[in-house]
């Protein structure tokens, strides 16, 4: 199992603006079946972490291509992605595997 989280580093002033297109976009694909819960949260800059950022994360089984087959692009959540892509300065993205019974080792 894998925890996986984006950030965006906004524009000054946009952070709770993209916070509720991202969300608006996750829920899109969760609502297709692509994604499971997730949450997302923004720092506008009234908290002392870092200023105009906004984060969302999940768990997935596997990592698994965007342009996997039988995954169709959702039309709505391209256009918000566009959207989103004006009003930030930049993203990144980590994968951590998840420390599950499993795996724990003795």
């Amino acid at each position: 199992m894998f925890h996986v989280r984006r950030t965006y580093k906004t524009k000054p002033g946009q952070a709770r603006k993209v916070a509720t297109l991202v969300h608006k976009q996750v829920q899109l694909i969760k609502d297709a079946g692509f994604r499971g819960d997730f949450i997302v949260y923004f720092n506008g800059g009234t908290t002392p972490s870092e200023a105009d950022t906004v984060t969302v994360q999940w768990t997935d089984e596997a990592l698994m291509s965007g342009m996997r087959e039988g995954k169709n692009p959702i039309l709505e959540a391209l256009n918000i992605a566009n959207t989103v892509s004006e009003l930030i300065i930049s993203t990144k993205i980590e994968f951590n595997e998840l420390l599950t019974t499993s795996k724990m080792i003795d």
